[in-house]
């Protein structure tokens, strides 16, 4: 699903749904609470591991008991943003360097023809960031599951 509604926004006139956070969002916390609550319903104990490390010393473990929860809650929003960020660069850099080409042919055919052939290498290397994009996400959510189960 990430990686076709990545590639829809390489469309001509198209809309790219996961340029938007409110979308990815919408993905991550579910996907995150839900290997969260597997992981504490189903093996506890592991779970509440990941917030202590073994070998801590005494005086730094509210501290780190801290850190670790808020590093547990960062974990959807890293997710989100990571995507929303990474189509939305790579998406506006393609709006610009289009506009760029297209102003270029009144001034000169020769800057507007180099433009272009980035505009299309460009072009190759956002349709390989939009898979990798949503293998990155689907991994993330994997490592998460298997943190936690």
């Amino acid at each position: 699903f990430i990686g076709s509604t990545n590639l829809l926004g390489l469309l001509p006139h198209s809309f790219t749904p996961t340029t938007q956070l409110s979308m990815n969002l919408g993905m991550a916390i579910p996907l995150w609470a839900g290997t969260v609550i597997t992981g504490f319903r189903y093996k506890t104990k592991a779970s509440l591991a990941h917030f202590l490390p073994q070998g801590t010393p005494l005086p730094l473990i509210p501290m780190l008991v801290v850190i670790e929860t808020i590093s547990l809650f960062i974990q959807p929003m890293a997710l989100a943003v990571r995507l929303t960020t990474n189509i939305t660069a790579g998406h506006l850099l393609i709006h610009l360097i289009g506009g760029a080409t297209l102003a270029l042919i009144n001034i000169s055919a020769t800057t507007a023809f180099i433009t272009f052939i980035i505009l299309i290498l460009l072009t190759i290397l956002e349709f390989a960031v939009a898979l990798i994009q949503a293998y990155v996400f689907t991994l993330l959510v994997s490592l998460y599951l298997h943190d936690n189960t």
